[in-house]
């Protein structure tokens, strides 16, 4: 079943894996199911498909940003063609400045004429010298442009209450008081909405090196001081690691200050942070291992929202994934601290796993934020000088558009393994265009699977697709070919005597849409 339990015996598991037959590769599997029209259940935020930029290598200068006197083509320094294609995925919020670079950034260092701001150090990506050319009005402008909420984190771990007020005002006040008129001198007479305010960011590493207690005394101090103007915002208290358990439930009883936890955790191929593995060139066993990895995830979310529910069973505090995504060892040759990795048909196959866990959670996980936006990490984009290139993962993002708001509908499949893991993972909505619409993931790189689902508590007539696959397991876009893998039209479906029954090739995403 599609369910928590996807991952069973761990990385042993997946070396039985790639030391079985290969003359199996060709055998198609075999996998049953049941959608059901008639029992509709959470609605998915649009905001589980965030973004997140942070001042870190070329994730923001040259990937977002190359101000108005660049060679390349920008609108007011954005770049033109990252614009246009975040536009078109429709990002409903991106998460700005970090990240780590949140608790060592100093909001007064990014405001005024650019040429007057000061340069700072980056003591946590690499050292680097900031410009601070990117600073507030160019984030709540960026967002405006792609037409996005914002999610603002404060700096909890080296400032100070007062300062974080003090930029709360700035931004949000529409008063005549002496911030708010700095913020029109600086060229911005309305006041800005910030969506999401969030409470730091990892305040037991980067952030501060706190234990849960102190922080959750210091946030409570926090939040006295920096509720903004206007329109109420959404708290986001810093929550827990991985499987930090503890840290959230010591916050939990305070739940008054604030209206949302995060919650990070990164994809490690290895689970090894000292040698994490390659976003190219690796083996079947680091392909599986990577989903094994990715599962834990599902298992995470359970494990905090079961300790959430302990004094919010009606889930009005929001588990926010705010980081989350692929780590590999950097580009051999890229700049220490940049955290510059290729992105394959693997991470689009990866992103897809997790959106299908959130929906499975989307009673609770109601934000989510992609590490990262451009450049760094699991990109949507990269960029070289004027070059730009869509990823596999920006296309998967493109094709779960249609879950933007829908409504999860139950999908049960029962699969064949693949090693530790299911080989189908799915999930199942009715948008808001009023159709329904299934996603559905082969994670085996070798053997097709038809999958055959019972279409139950209503009809459906009609069904069209789009699928996401390459030829290899490590097929990705680069600036000499871009278009290596991008989706394409999918027709081996069919809707027959009241089943959905779908082809689903070897390494593939494929979403379907039912009349």
């Amino acid at each position: 079943m599609t369910s928590i339990s996807r991952v069973a015996g761990g990385l042993a598991a997946v070396m039985i894996l790639v030391l079985a037959p290969s003359g199996a590769s060709a055998q198609t599997l075999r996998a049953t199911g049941e959608l059901r029209l008639d029992r509709p259940g959470a609605t998915i935020a649009p905001e589980v498909y965030g973004q997140f930029m942070e001042q870190l290598g070329t994730g923001i200068d040259g990937g977002v940003w190359v101000g108005e006197g660049s060679d390349i083509p920008n609108v007011r320094g954005f770049r033109t063609d990252v614009v246009e294609a975040l536009k078109a995925l429709k990002v409903p919020v991106v998460r700005w400045p970090g990240g780590c670079y949140a608790d060592i950034y100093h909001w007064r260092d990014g405001i005024g004429p650019r040429a007057e701001r000061p340069v700072t150090l980056n003591r946590w990506w690499g050292g680097n010298e900031e410009a601070n050319g990117f600073g507030t009005h160019e984030f709540f402008e960026f967002a405006e442009l792609i037409g996005a909420k914002t999610y603002l984190s404060i700096n909890v771990g080296s400032g100070t209450p007062a300062e974080a007020a003090d930029w709360v005002e700035y931004i949000s006040s529409p008063t005549r008081s002496r911030l708010a008129e700095l913020r029109r001198a600086n060229g911005r007479a309305e006041p800005w909405r910030i969506d999401y305010l969030g409470l730091g960011n990892e305040p037991w590493g980067c952030g501060g090196r706190m234990r849960a207690s102190y922080y959750a005394d210091l946030m409570r101090q926090y939040v006295g001081f920096v509720a903004p103007y206007g329109e109420r915002t959404t708290m986001v208290a810093a929550g827990p690691t991985s499987e930090d358990y503890d840290w959230t439930r010591t916050l939990m009883p305070g739940r008054e200050n604030f209206d949302a936890l995060s919650l990070h955790y990164y994809t490690l191929p290895t689970g090894d942070w000292g040698a994490k593995g390659s976003a190219l060139g690796f083996d079947e066993a680091q392909w599986a291992g990577t989903f094994v990895q990715t599962y834990r995830i599902e298992e995470m979310i359970a494990g905090h929202d079961a300790i959430m529910d302990e004094t919010d069973p009606e889930a009005r505090v929001v588990l926010a994934v705010d980081e989350w995504g692929a780590w590999y060892d950097p580009t051999p040759g890229s700049q220490a601290g940049h955290l510059q990795q290729q992105n394959s048909l693997r991470d689009a196959l990866l992103a897809a796993v997790n959106f299908n866990i959130f929906h499975r959670h989307a009673d609770r996980v109601r934000l989510a934020n992609v590490a990262q936006m451009v450049n760094v990490l699991q990109a949507m984009i990269l960029t070289d000088g004027p070059a730009m290139v869509l990823t596999p993962t920006y296309h998967a993002f493109a094709m779960y558009q249609p879950f933007q708001g829908a409504t999860v509908l139950p999908l049960s499949i029962e699969s064949p393994a693949y090693g530790a893991l299911e080989a189908v993972d799915g999930t199942a909505a009715r948008g808001l265009d009023g159709k329904v619409h299934v996603a559905l993931v082969n994670l085996d790189p070798n053997r097709p699977v038809e999958v055959s689902l019972a279409v139950a508590g209503g009809a459906a007539h009609r069904v069209s697709g789009r699928i996401l696959t390459g030829a290899v397991m490590d097929a990705h876009n680069d600036f000499d070919a871009p278009r290596v893998v991008e989706p394409a039209a999918f027709s081996a479906t069919r809707i027959s005597e009241g089943r959905l029954v779908v082809s689903l090739p070897a390494k593939s995403l494929v979403i379907l849409t039912l009349d």
